[in-house]
């Protein structure tokens, strides 16, 4: 009987430690439903964070990426900010055609992003939460960040995305700030004459690409080290 060699062991799953609310990790899921690469989730229970997490990720803010070695259930590489994760995943696998084609488009997109993640979060948290920062309100920050606002529905009126003729990279990144921004009070956001930006986040919002980073996940508890290969 000729001998033959054992299969191999299929690769393990990326693992990706997330909270459904925080806009970043939705924009990392975003990518790897974009990119549709499996993945373990794990939904985290911020108060309290599990052992592997923060083993892997001491600053114990979500999302968090493992993607573990075959060879070494304890090794791995760790992807700690959620453009990495989104990058890594379009790098891998962008069937819908997110990532720009060209360097100058990369580079627009990515100044985007930069600005979204900069000023306009620092504006939105004190929008937000004006208490935390000792404000009466946040009347301020919130007209400071619709100077941007502006120029984002400026650039939907001449296309449809801002990435372009389609839903891309920077509209998945952006995209969960500016919902959280418009729902800190729909009121006043409706009102404001914002038609392009407000229907191409209404769009997002009624997406299925939306829908299916959404759905509720019990919060994942560590499994005995046996069981759990770590």
């Amino acid at each position: 009987m000729p001998n033959t060699l054992p299969a191999p062991l299929p690769a393990p799953l990326p693992v990706l430690y997330s909270f459904r609310r925080c806009p970043y990790a939705m924009r990392a899921r975003l990518a790897l439903q974009g990119s549709a690469i499996a993945c373990e989730h794990r939904e985290v229970v911020l108060k309290n964070k599990p052992a592997h997490l923060l083993a892997l990720s001491p600053k114990g803010t979500v999302p968090v990426l493992w993607l573990p070695d075959a060879s070494d259930a304890s090794a791995g590489r760790v992807l700690e900010q959620s453009l990495d994760i989104m990058l890594w995943a379009l790098r891998q696998r962008d069937p819908l055609g997110w990532l720009p084609v060209s360097d100058a488009g990369m580079a627009d997109a990515l100044a985007l992003v930069a600005h979204n993640d900069g000023p306009f979060k620092q504006q939105l948290d004190r929008y937000k939460y004006p208490n935390r920062s000792g404000l009466a309100n946040g009347a301020a920050d919130r007209d400071a960040a619709a100077v941007w606002l502006n120029m984002l529905d400026a650039r939907l009126r001449e296309q449809p995305f801002l990435a372009g003729q389609r839903f891309g990279l920077v509209d998945a990144a952006v995209a969960p700030f500016l919902r959280q921004f418009a729902h800190t009070d729909t009121t006043w956001f409706a009102a404001q004459p914002w038609k392009s930006l407000s229907n191409w986040l209404a769009g997002f919002e009624a997406s299925e690409l939306f829908a299916a980073v959404m759905q509720k996940h019990a919060p994942w508890q560590a499994r005995l080290a046996e069981n759990d290969g770590h």
